[in-house]
């Protein structure tokens, strides 16, 4: 497998996927008039204009493999964006980890203020699922239920939300890889299959190839974060956007806090693999998702 971050194809998919994530939040989150201005401008600052947009890619990039049309994959994208934007406001807030920048930029907490931040994460949230459940994301009553459900399984309390209480009473604790395994599987992993999963739902995909898109899910959601482990050990806030060297800092029990970075590496890299495998009975249709797949662990930001 070709691990080598740049692929030029891949890289002008990912530009063209932000930039139609980037048109849909911006109208599916329109300035208010009145006092809840100022709340609507501290969602638009999370979520617009930064990020990697790698959820919303996979939205887009599995919608089309099943012929899915690109309005209502976009507004698909664009929910998700919005809910993993609403787990970062709320994660940097003092009462969690503490953090200033974000994107390369003040977090919402610091460029408004707690209060701000704290209502501007819950109404992203709650925006998710409103898109969700709007007529012109899906024809199907069904499968507006199928999403909201699965969006609500992967980021409450068996998903994203767990996940980050597991992170929260395991600082300071050494946890053994299987555990560790599990908390980022729920904090990070579980949004991620989400957004290659909700192709095929919105795709009405047949059981068995849904079973195989949530399963390179999976795996690349693995993937990512050990990658991310990495970058935390080895980068700098000037290539991150965020503040580097916060796992060690705070006790964060990581891949590479018990195996070091060379054999989280190399786990990250055999998770890439494993995931690429699911996607064999696709063919070429899936050539974007296993480059994906490599540039994932290949990548420096």
């Amino acid at each position: 497998m070709n691990l080598a971050p740049e692929n030029t194809t891949l890289r002008a998919a990912l530009d063209d996927a932000a930039s139609i994530i980037e048109s849909e939040l911006d109208a599916l989150l329109p300035l208010a008039e009145g006092e809840e201005r100022r709340l609507v401008e501290a969602m638009r600052y999370s979520v617009l204009g930064g990020g990697k947009r790698m959820r919303g890619f996979l939205v887009i990039e599995t919608a089309r493999m099943f012929s899915v049309n690109i309005t209502c994959a976009a507004r698909v994208a664009a929910s998700v964006e919005m809910l993993h934007a609403y787990s970062l406001v709320h994660d940097d807030l003092p009462a969690m980890d503490n953090d200033d920048l974000r994107r390369g930029k003040p977090s919402c907490h610091k460029a408004f203020d707690e209060a701000t931040a704290i209502l501007a994460g819950d109404a992203l949230q709650t925006r998710a699922f409103e898109v969700l459940a709007e007529p012109d994301t899906h024809s199907d009553p069904e499968a507006r239920c199928e999403l909201v459900a699965a969006l609500g399984a992967a980021s409450g309390a068996r998903g994203m939300a767990g996940g980050q209480m597991i992170d929260m009473v395991s600082e300071g604790q050494t946890l053994e890889p299987p555990m560790i395994t599990r908390l980022q599987a729920l904090k990070t992993g579980r949004l991620i299959q989400y957004s290659a999963e909700a192709g095929a739902i919105l795709g009405r995909a047949p059981g068995p190839l849904r079973h195989l898109i949530a399963a390179y899910g999976r795996d690349l959601g693995a993937a990512f974060q050990i990658a991310d482990d990495i970058l935390d050990a080895e980068g700098s806030e000037a290539t991150l956007g965020k503040t580097a060297g916060k796992d060690a800092a705070q006790g964060k029990a990581t891949m590479v806090s018990v195996m070091g970075v060379q054999r989280a590496r190399m786990h990250a890299g055999h998770l890439a693999q494993q995931a690429a495998t699911y996607l064999d009975s696709f063919g070429e249709k899936a050539d974007l998702l296993r480059a994906l797949a490599a540039f994932t662990v290949a990548r420096r930001s």
